[in-house]
């Protein structure tokens, strides 16, 4: 399947969908997807061992795989993971853990995901505590 011509809009959904299936296949429940308040949007909440992790994801489409043959598209989706972003994310996670009067510990995590064009297979990168409470 060439998802070369994919808005950014599903891209990220994709992308999204992607890391859910990720987090499933490593011990997690997703909570709820796509919060938003005032402070920002939490992409997923996550639950595993009682903590929940607010996972904010970051996707990109590339030719190739990094390991592969360079194409000169190899950005780095990690470089939209800075502090201001990882602040806004906790900002809005103390909003979920409020509203759902979560008592347990929580942590923000990231995952990052390429999405290969010519085929939507994806490679998947978890940042596992970017932020912690």
């Amino acid at each position: 399947m060439d998802i070369s011509s994919y808005t950014r809009k599903q891209v990220g959904k994709l992308g999204e969908d992607v890391a859910c299936e990720y987090l499933r296949r490593h011990g997690f429940s997703i909570r709820d997807r796509n919060y938003v308040k005032k402070t920002g949007e939490l992409d997923i909440i996550a639950e595993r061992e009682g903590t929940l992790h607010f996972v904010e994801v970051k996707t990109v489409l590339a030719h190739n795989f990094l390991s592969e043959k360079s194409s000169g598209d190899d950005y780095d989706p990690s470089l939209n993971l800075h502090q201001a972003k990882v602040r806004k994310v906790a900002r809005t996670g103390e909003w979920y853990v409020l509203e759902k009067k979560w008592e347990g510990e929580w942590q923000v995590d990231g995952i990052l995901v390429w999405l290969r064009r010519r085929d939507g297979m994806a490679r998947v990168s978890y940042l596992p505590q970017i932020s912690v409470k």
